[in-house]
């Protein structure tokens, strides 16, 4: 099955049943998604878009981004989706990057943006027509579906090329190891914009006949009335969600009887915090691991079977994981090593960056940057990351691309950005700097620099003067230093 074609699928089969729902719209049948799809579809062949397009889609949760997916794919283009949140300057770099030919956002929006074609929701809603019935024959499984942004150590987000084989094996994987049916109904409160609300929440369930609601924002006080009203039987979240949620007075005690899982993802989640929310609401958790690299999940604790917590699991079905030592070489007496992954998810590449996807992956194996080990049964326990990567609440933050901001202020001589705890977020980052002739800038005027730059969950929750930021004895800025100095200082 072509992803393109799913729409009309759907509503040949089963014309009546509910695809998807929003705040907004409500819940709509397979005939009139399909209806959305064919007409969005339309609206952007007559903006130009053709077969080897990209598509820019910057949007909030809501049912129109999945139509504007599934519209682009219908007309052979692939989705690079939005990060809403992001400045001006972080969006025209990834329009640039990726090369999109149209920017799909809400009324208002992204009139400051270099784009060809600027489409509004009103501009798609307007338009009457709509474009001719496809079938999976009509597509290519290698034709590239996502372009999904990732932060990488240069500072520059990367595009990671996901095809259409990519997605679909995904997919494919997630119903088998979930056991989806068209009796599942996903609740969506993950970004869009990520591989995981994409592919877990929305793909997944309408791939296996069943349905998804988009929740708006995510708030733990009106979290589980959400629950009650859709009556989801899945959702997945990131460890921070969770421990919102279990932090919730003792007096809430909501009618959770429709969920058959819960997933967890983008970040370790403590034992401690799954035994306590699996405890208090009898939602068994499924923790897996993955990268937008490899189209979302490449291991997962069994739903039915030995779940190991503090491991993540064993490899998904279809997928290899193995580890490899300092030189390169597997090993499989459970040591620690890097994590590496081979799969028929394994993205195509980093788009326009063939030397960095040749180092990534190699002999179709996704080096990882993880650090981990495999137990005798194969159930992977994650112990570091080679990356100085920060994982905030569930989003990805690098360091280098903070930094870069900082540098940017013409005071600043060095900075360096690391990670320190936090009992909500899992990771916060916090920057030093050092400044030129013994200068001084106000870290409020710091952070107004910032915010130009960055989108807001990537500021530092603290910015701290240093006469001068330590090295190590080959001159390199020392990280483990500066991050025992914030352990020191809790």
């Amino acid at each position: 099955m072509h992803f393109a074609a799913l729409p009309d699928v759907r509503a040949d089969q089963f014309p009546t049943a509910p695809c998807v729902a929003d705040d907004t719209t409500g819940r709509v049948s397979n005939t009139h998604f399909h209806d959305f799809v064919r007409t969005y579809a339309d609206r952007l062949s007559v903006a130009g878009v053709a077969a080897g397009d990209v598509v820019a889609v910057m949007l909030p949760n809501r049912l129109e981004l999945i139509a504007a997916l599934f519209a682009a794919w219908r007309l052979g283009a692939a989705a690079t989706p939005i990060n809403p949140a992001l400045t001006s300057t972080e969006v025209g770099y990834q329009l640039a990057d990726s090369g999109a030919r149209v920017l799909i956002c809400s009324d208002g929006a992204g009139e400051d943006t270099a784009v060809p074609v600027l489409l509004t929701l009103s501009d798609l809603d307007r338009h009457t027509g709509t474009g001719p019935t496809v079938t999976s024959d009509d597509f290519c499984a290698d034709e590239l579906a996502l372009l999904v942004y990732t932060s990488g150590t240069t500072g520059k987000p990367k595009g990671v090329e996901l095809t259409h084989a990519n997605i679909t094996a995904m997919v494919e994987t997630m119903i088998a190891a979930t056991e989806l049916t068209a009796d599942d109904h996903s609740l969506l409160i993950l970004p869009l914009f990520h591989v995981n609300g994409i592919v877990v929440s929305v793909l997944s369930p309408l791939l296996a006949g069943g349905q998804a609601t988009v929740a708006g924002r995510f708030d733990p006080a009106t979290f589980f009335d959400k629950v009650e009203a859709t009556r989801p039987t899945f959702f997945s979240a990131v460890p921070a969600i969770y421990a919102m949620l279990s932090a919730l007075p003792d007096q809430v005690a909501p009618d959770l009887s429709s969920l058959r899982f819960a997933a967890c993802g983008a970040a370790p989640m403590p034992v401690e915090l799954l035994t306590r929310f699996e405890q208090r609401y009898g939602i068994p958790v499924v923790e897996g691991y993955g990268l937008s690299e490899a189209t979302c999940a490449s291991a997962s604790n069994p739903l039915d079977g030995v779940r190991k917590p503090g491991t993540v699991g064993p490899a998904l079905p279809g997928q290899q994981i193995a580890i490899v030592d300092g030189n390169g070489n597997f090993v499989t007496d459970g040591s620690t090593g890097e994590v590496l992954i081979k799969s028929p998810t394994v993205m195509r590449g980093y788009l326009g960056r063939p030397e960095e996807t040749a180092r990534t992956v190699i002999d179709g194996w996704l080096h990882t940057g993880d650090v981990g080990r495999l137990d005798e049964d194969g159930y992977l326990t994650l112990v570091d990351r080679k990356k100085d990567m920060i994982i905030r609440g569930g989003e990805n933050i690098y360091p280098k691309e903070i930094e870069s901001a900082i540098y940017a202020h013409p005071q600043v001589l060095e900075a360096a950005v690391v990670g320190r705890a936090h009992p909500v977020y899992g990771e916060v980052p916090v920057a030093f700097v050092s400044y030129r002739d013994a200068a001084r800038v106000d870290p409020e005027a710091m952070l107004e620099h910032l915010r130009t730059l960055l989108a807001k969950f990537k500021l530092p929750v603290e910015i701290i003067d240093l006469d001068e930021v330590p090295k190590n004895p080959v001159g390199k800025i020392d990280k483990p230093t500066l991050r025992t100095r914030l352990t020191e200082s809790v």
